[in-house]
């Protein structure tokens, strides 16, 4: 399923090949398309000619398109697709900075490289200006790198900021590109070729560029409509794979493991506790969340977890493991890295790390597979308020520091197809 590991798939001699065919192809079509004269791409701040615009917006609003409805006929898997995380304020600030370079020198980083490869002077010294600046920000960059990577919002995409289907903002996009497009050719005209407002034609004619709109507008309505996958399809895209965690009982972590984990200030832990509130009251273990299954399908409580440090654990449990397992299925296929399972559960953990007499008294219930019954009788709700909740080491016998389990956690990072334009 793509996106591809070119360097994976073909090795670095080959793979690097592939990068460089592409950056010469993109040069040369830049440079076909005239963004090597910087008097073409200024001129689209005096709406004189807008290839510039035309031409971006085409490539972003085609490659979104394709990404999207590629996702929903499930042949491309988009949180492996590299986005740029966001910071929203130096954004800001580094596109206005761009943006006036651009209007002074006539080029932005890429076109200027163009340029240069045409051995136009004004592509050499734009990029002789590129790399001076580039040095001067990164001997500068420990003065201010407090506000370089402020107003840190991850991996943020328009659907999360305006509470919108991801299809529905496809089709937006798309509708919103196209007239953008339309008042490109009507400026150009009236602009440009000083074409007087009564004489520019306010209908399209070119039959080629109907069709392509057209097309676009018939897939942006397709994504629409078929939606993006589930959390539960994309499970099916590694069930192979994952589901050998599980058989072998790799992501399984002893609770003597965990409460190491818990207590070890090289780890952050982020545990979930997906039981019901009745139990969660009862007894929960220190700091752990309860979320429910709704929690699980939400994309904006899944990017605070994909969002986490790369030294953050996530353990889930339940009373048992059935529900922890559900829980994990679904984590794991929107891309949540280092997520384990509390082996045997809340009802392991409180066999292992007895509580005190008094509190709560173990009662049988009736083995069952699926059982998510907690195998305790409170007195009253403890929640997380004593030690056996946070550090039960500190409670135990020394005879019963004698413990024996194979440590699980081992910290992964996500794996994403990098990429873009510079």
């Amino acid at each position: 399923m793509a996106p591809f590991d070119i360097i994976a798939l073909l090795g670095k001699s080959l793979g690097y090949m592939v990068y460089l065919l592409i950056g010469v192809g993109f040069g040369a079509v830049l440079e076909m398309s005239g963004f090597g004269d910087s008097r073409k791409l200024s001129a689209q701040f005096y709406l004189k000619d807008m290839t510039v615009l035309k031409v971006m917006f085409t490539a972003i609003v085609v490659a979104m398109v394709l990404i999207f409805s590629f996702s929903s006929m499930q042949f491309v898997d988009f949180s492996r697709v590299y986005v740029n995380p966001t910071y929203l304020i130096p954004g800001i600030l580094g596109g206005l900075i761009m943006g006036i370079g651009f209007v002074i020198g006539g080029f932005c980083p890429g076109t200027s490289i163009v340029a240069l490869s045409t051995l136009k002077v004004d592509g050499f010294m734009f990029a002789i200006g590129v790399a001076f600046g580039g040095y001067v920000f990164g001997e500068s960059v420990s003065l201010f790198q407090g506000f370089q990577n402020s107003t840190y919002m991850g991996r943020f995409i328009l659907p999360e900021l305006f509470g919108i289907s991801t299809g529905l903002t496809v089709l937006l996009i798309v509708l919103m590109a196209l007239v953008m497009f339309y008042w490109a050719e009507i400026s150009e005209s009236f602009f440009g070729k000083k074409i007087s407002w009564n004489d520019i034609p306010k209908l399209p004619k070119n039959i080629v560029k109907i069709i392509a709109s057209a097309l676009l507008v018939f897939v942006a309505l397709f994504t629409l409509i078929s939606g993006q996958p589930t959390p539960e399809e994309r499970w099916n895209w590694i069930k192979n794979k994952e589901s050998k965690n599980l058989v072998q009982r790799s992501v399984f972590v002893h609770p003597g493991e965990l409460a190491e984990v818990m207590n070890d200030t090289l780890f952050y832990s982020t545990l979930l506790d997906v039981r019901n509130e009745t139990d969660y009251n009862l007894f929960h273990l220190d700091n752990a969340k309860r979320v429910t299954f709704s929690n699980l399908h939400d994309p904006a409580y899944i990017k605070k977890l994909i969002d986490v440090p790369d030294n953050t654990v996530v353990v889930v449990m339940s009373n048992n493991e059935t529900d922890a397992v559900k829980a994990w299925k679904l984590l794991r296929a929107q891309g949540v890295m280092n997520v384990y399972i509390l082996d045997g559960g809340i009802n392991r953990w409180l066999k292992i790390f007895p509580l005190k007499p008094g509190i709560a008294t173990p009662i049988t219930v009736e083995a069952k597979a699926d059982n998510e019954i907690l195998d305790y009788r409170f007195t009253k709700s403890v929640g997380d308020t004593i030690l056996i909740a946070s550090n039960p080491f500190t409670e135990m016998k020394p005879t019963d520091f004698k413990l024996q389990f194979d440590r699980k956690v081992k910290m992964k990072k996500k794996k994403v197809i990098t990429g873009g334009c510079g």
